[in-house]
Order: structure tokens, then C-alpha cells, then sequence
């Protein structure tokens, strides 16, 4: 099983998650140039992905879903809150994507698991600012693997979610103090802070904290806020927070990578 991530970051996001016989993306949020790019990189093309998960319907996560499930009549699985703004998106001149045939849409629900093929998809709630978000956790066998973004705060029930993976993309949204200096204007900073934003670099590290198991073996952290992080700070960060907590693992313990905004980062397998 493999996790990987075609771009990750504030202006884009797109998560390869397959096995032999399955392959699937979370979220399109990138050109279709970009993305057929990247599953070459990977050894594919956009007709071997069985399906796309779109986690909510911002535009970083699927201004490039048109052009994609339109070319290789791929499915897409979303929940009802997020289908119903894609469909509104996809009706309206300004929305950008473009015509999409309603029998490519399937309505997920969250903690209801499906299958296709031989992977289990199961999403789960996120604290965001859209419709009808969702992170999404996929198995294979006994394999688990885990993409959680774009949620501005976590509680019990996303550390239960996430427990017993065995590799995981994560939200390390921004520094805070970045964040609060910098350009944004107030609102904007409001609302990357507040429970439904996004997630901080310590937070990241806190959530990990709560988390950790002997048989987690890499953590991806992704989407990077260009203007509000650095890829280093974010790593040390993290870090940091597991290093500091009282908890019996360190940071060295586990595979900590930072996902790239513009490029492919290499496939994690488990």
C-alpha cells in the first residue's frame, strides 16, 4: 500500500493513496496537467485511478476535479453537503469546473465505511469551514493509512479516528506567530485560527502526540500555508511538541516528512 502526496499545500492539494490493484486520489486541487504529472511520476495514468474522494469543496482541493473526471470518467465519492456544492459549482459559469455527469457522484456519510475494490474507505468528521468536510482513513488488509487536513481543531473523536495507523498526512497549516504578524488581513486571521480553520504547527504536534504507536512509521505533514510556515519550521515544530510532551516516544522514533506544495513528495510504503 502506498501514500503519497502529488501536492500538498494553500494553493493546492492532491493525495495518492493505492495498492497493487487499486489507486485512488483524495481531492484534486491542482491542474489536471499537474496531477496526470504526478501519477506519472508514480507509474500511472489517470485511467488506473478507481475513484476520487474530494474531502470538501474549497477550490485548493478540486479546482482540477472537472477536467480529471471528465477525461477518464472517473467516480467520485463525497458526502451530501459537498456534492451539493460541487453540483452548484459545476452549474454556475464562475464556479470553474466545468459540466460533470451526475452518475460520476457517490454519497459517502461519515464513520460508514465502502469498499472499492480491494481497499475500505472510511471518512471521517473535520472542523472546517465548508459543507460537509471530511478526512478520509483507507485500509488495506490489515494495512491502515489516513489524510486529515484542514481542520481547525481536533477532539476525542479525531484522535479515536486516527489511532492504529500505520502512516498518516496531517495538517501543519501555519506558524502562529507567523500567522498573527504577517499580511492576512484580521478576518482572515480569525478564521485560520479559529475551530474551524486550520491546524497549527504545535497543534499538529499535539494531535501526534495522542497518537503515536509502535506501529506508526511515517508522518507526512502537509498543507503548508506558503505565506504563514516554512517547511523547516513546521518539521522542528512538530517535533518539538513530541519531544517536550510526556509521552514514552520521541520524535526520532518515527519518519517525519514534510509534504511539498509544488511537487511530488516520495511515496510512503506500508
Amino acid at each position: 500500500m502506498r501514500l503519497c502526496s502529488i501536492a500538498s499545500g494553500s494553493s493546492g492539494n492532491c493525495i495518492y493513496v493505492g495498492s497493487e490493484a487499486t489507486h485512488l486520489l483524495v481531492d484534486v486541487g491542482i491542474s489536471g496537467k499537474r496531477t496526470e504529472s504526478g501519477l506519472e511520476e508514480l507509474g500511472l495514468t489517470g485511467r488506473d485511478i478507481d475513484g476520487i474522494l474530494i474531502t470538501h469543496e474549497h477550490a485548493d482541493h478540486i479546482q482540477g476535479l472537472g477536467i480529471i473526471a471528465r477525461k477518464y470518467e472517473i467516480p467520485i465519492y463525497a458526502t451530501a453537503g459537498t456534492l451539493g456544492e460541487i453540483r452548484r459549482l459545476c452549474a454556475s459559469e464562475k464556479g470553474g469546473l466545468g459540466p460533470i455527469e451526475d452518475s460520476l457522484f457517490h454519497e459517502v456519510k461519515e464513520d460508514v465505511r465502502f469498499i472499492i475494490k480491494d481497499l475500505t474507505v472510511n471518512p471521517m468528521r473535520i472542523s472546517h469551514d465548508a459543507a460537509q468536510p471530511v478526512g478520509y482513513r483507507i485500509s488495506y488488509g490489515h494495512k491502515r493509512v489516513a489524510v486529515c487536513t484542514d481542520l481547525g481543531v481536533y477532539n476525542d473523536y479525531t484522535i479515536e479516528c486516527l489511532r492504529g495507523m500505520d502512516a498518516m498526512l496531517l495538517e501543519s497549516n501555519h506558524d502562529v506567530n507567523m500567522l498573527q504578524v504577517g499580511p492576512y488581513p484580521y478576518y482572515l486571521k480569525q478564521r485560520i485560527l479559529g475551530e474551524k480553520g486550520h491546524l497549527s504547527n504545535e497543534n499538529s504536534g499535539r494531535l501526534l502526540c495522542r497518537i503515536l504507536h509502535d506501529g506508526l512509521r511515517t508522518v507526512l505533514l502537509g498543507h503548508l500555508s506558503k505565506e504563514n510556515n516554512l517547511p523547516e519550521l513546521a518539521y522542528e515544530s512538530v517535533r518539538m511538541e513530541i519531544n517536550m510532551d510526556d509521552n514514552p516516544y520521541k520524535a526520532g522514533d518515527f519518519d517525519i516528512r514534510v509534504a511539498r506544495r509544488d511537487r511530488v513528495t516520495p511515496a510512503v510504503e506500508v
